[in-house]
């Protein structure tokens, strides 16, 4: 996804990653769907962003590392994928999902946050305000032990809002994300 033009510059403030520039926010999230506007819920399309956008710190880790922006810190120097992960403070879990986000994004999908159903992510094909996500992805580790009834749990939820539910896990050798997809038949 490396942008031709010259990366969007943006600042790291007080461990979050921010678009300073209204022309540039619209730009990014234009590009997309990347950040929220400071202050706004919703943004019905880019032009009605009216303050500077504000990455989520895998968005911005991905539009680093490939050079769709340059992040500077408080003395304006600039920070390669690597040095931003560690001032974000990401840990190894959030490094994990951070592969899921990236092989996602790789795969044309908006990522967003997938708290409000109880999973690491959703992801849309044409983006939000378009459409309503329909897949609810959750990240496990490999070797991480967990109750059956949690993905029927997640699967009953992801049927009645009407999303697919997909498990993300991770080959632990070549630390490469696979997808397992789960749909709810009735028999």
């Amino acid at each position: 996804m490396a942008s031709s033009a010259s990366p969007i510059r943006a600042r790291l403030v007080g461990g979050v990653v921010v678009v300073p520039s209204i022309e540039d926010s619209r730009r990014l999230y234009s590009m997309g769907f990347y950040g929220r506007p400071i202050g706004a819920q919703k943004v019905r399309d880019p032009e009605s962003i009216t303050s500077p956008l504000i990455l989520d710190p895998l968005e911005a880790l991905y539009l680093s590392e490939t050079r769709v922006i340059e992040v500077y810190d408080s003395s304006e120097r600039p920070l390669g994928a690597q040095e931003l992960a560690e001032r974000l403070g990401l840990t190894a879990r959030q490094l994990k999902l951070y592969r899921v986000y990236r092989s996602l994004r790789s795969r044309g999908l908006t990522v967003r946050s997938g708290l409000k159903y109880g999973a690491s992510f959703v992801a849309y094909r044409r983006g939000p305000g378009l459409e309503h996500a329909p897949f609810i992805i959750h990240y496990f580790e490999p070797q991480e032990p967990f109750d059956p009834v949690e993905l029927v749990r997640a699967g009953r939820l992801s049927h009645s809002v009407r999303k697919t539910f997909i498990v993300a896990t991770e080959d632990p050798v070549k630390e490469e994300p696979y997808y397992i997809m789960l749909k709810w038949l009735r028999p």
